[in-house]
């Protein structure tokens, strides 16, 4: 008897759910919803393609993407990657770069109240406690691998008020003034964790510069290199806590794995859908990938798909090595390069010399470009007559105008200073001359009289 009421009651539950109105065909309108704008995003065009020349890149899912390399800050691949979206989690590496800047792995990091009670149940976090005590190094994997938001907070928290002369304020304004030193130009931060808030976005360039600056941090790409560590028992928790790197692409069992993947991170929000930061690197190119606003694993294959694009279609050419202008007499970095596309030769690029604001002698940025798209730029020194000719060309550019003014002022005070002169000088000489015909005209009428 009790077997077939379980039956009966399993039997019902199926039939529940396959039921027309049940809950989950209340779902569907929302998962149409998705390919709809799935679609329409997948059919939208990519920015790069439009430049002559360049190779034709993959359509992808994300409303936002962008392939850039770390290094010559060239943009191999972009759609949308100005407009501005939200980037949930993937702040992280930001405040992970800013935590970087200061802290020591050593540092004690205390959690407050503050840290942990603004959570929500569906919250990535690791279960930490008011007063519970963890190091640098272990909040910053709880940051990083387990996306931990409370461990976030409590590291903006820890390091504004040890470094910063504040507390989780300053530490925010610090990621903002970071942001905009890496010439970040479409972001704000407003949060340490990239929990939704309006005022907190960024696009797609943004965090490909972002990570392209975390990606440089030795302390950094160790720890996002990882993929598990173990948090020690604390003051407060006797067992260890396991944290597992959540970028799908880094896991060599995984399906999504890629092997040119060396770091990243993954982000999540209802507002921002899912949102992807990597790292990759092949012979001797290093790029960043950022997707934004798209859905669940496409974020991989979105990533994937622009990667293979990138490595398949481009190669760097060495500055020192191909240079052959005799203005240049040497580049600060020797190992600087552009990136170009297969089969386009350095001839064919553009150059302009950019006077270095942070001053030495004859030091200029050197930017390359190709179709007007910039492929490379590098520091370099310029001989004395290229200086020479380029601030001198400045200067008469701005100083020239002020010339012809000046010298046009200069020549109507020399008109009117000359018609004074003439009065002077006339006027006097006319009233006699007309003083002398008048008394000649007199003494010839007197004649007649007579």
């Amino acid at each position: 008897m009790k077997t077939k009421k379980v039956l009966s009651a399993v039997l019902a539950a199926v039939l529940f759910v396959l039921a027309p109105g049940a809950s989950v065909c209340a779902e569907e309108p929302e998962g149409g919803q998705e390919q709809q704008e799935k679609a329409a995003s997948y059919a939208e065009k990519i920015d790069t393609n439009e430049i002559p020349g360049w190779p034709q890149g993959p359509a992808i899912y994300a409303a936002s993407g962008i392939v850039m390399d770390m290094n010559s800050g060239a943009v191999l691949y972009a759609k949308k990657a100005e407009e501005k979206r939200y980037p949930a989690s993937i702040t992280k590496v930001l405040s992970a770069l800013t935590a970087l800047q200061y802290a020591k792995m050593s540092d004690a990091v205390s959690f407050s109240e503050e840290s942990i009670s603004f959570l929500q149940w569906d919250d990535a976090q690791i279960g930490m406690k008011p007063g519970e005590e963890i190091n640098m190094e272990s909040a910053l994997y709880g940051m990083l691998l387990a996306s931990a938001n409370e461990v976030s907070y409590a590291v903006a928290e820890n390091v504004g008020r040890q470094y910063l002369n504040g507390g989780y304020t300053e530490f925010i304004e610090e990621m903002n003034r970071i942001s905009q030193q890496l010439g970040c130009t479409g972001s704000n931060w407003v949060n340490a964790n990239g929990l939704h808030d309006e005022n907190h976005y960024t696009t797609a360039h943004d965090m490909a510069r972002i990570a392209a600056a975390a990606y440089q941090n030795e302390e950094f790409r160790r720890l996002e290199t990882t993929l598990e560590y173990k948090v020690p028992p604390t003051n407060l928790t006797a067992e260890e806590r396991i944290l597992d790197q959540n970028h799908k692409m880094l896991w060599p069992e995984n399906y999504y794995y890629y092997a040119n993947a060396k770091a990243g991170k993954t982000g999540y929000t209802d507002q921002s859908k899912t949102t992807l930061v990597t790292m990759a690197e092949e012979n001797d190119m290093q790029l960043a990938a950022v997707v934004l606003h798209t859905y669940g694993v496409d974020a991989y294959t979105d990533t994937r798909a622009m990667y293979d694009y990138a490595f398949a279609n481009f190669e760097t050419l060495n500055l020192k090595e191909y240079e052959t202008s005799s203005e240049i007499e040497d580049f600060e970095n020797e190992n600087a390069y552009a990136v170009v596309p297969k089969g386009v030769s350095f001839s064919e690029l553009e150059k302009e010399y950019v006077p270095d604001e942070s001053g030495g002698t004859r030091r200029v940025l050197v930017e390359y470009s190709y179709q007007g798209q910039p492929v490379g730029k590098e520091k370099a020194i310029l001989t004395e007559e290229a200086f020479s000719k380029l601030t001198g060309a400045e200067k008469k550019i701005k100083i020239e105008p002020v010339k012809q003014e000046k010298n046009k002022k200069q020549s109507e005070k020399k008109s009117k200073l000359a018609v004074v002169i003439a009065l002077v000088i006339f006027l006097p000489l006319g009233y006699i001359l007309l003083v002398i015909l008048l008394y000649k005209l007199n003494m010839r009428w007197r004649k007649r009289k007579k």
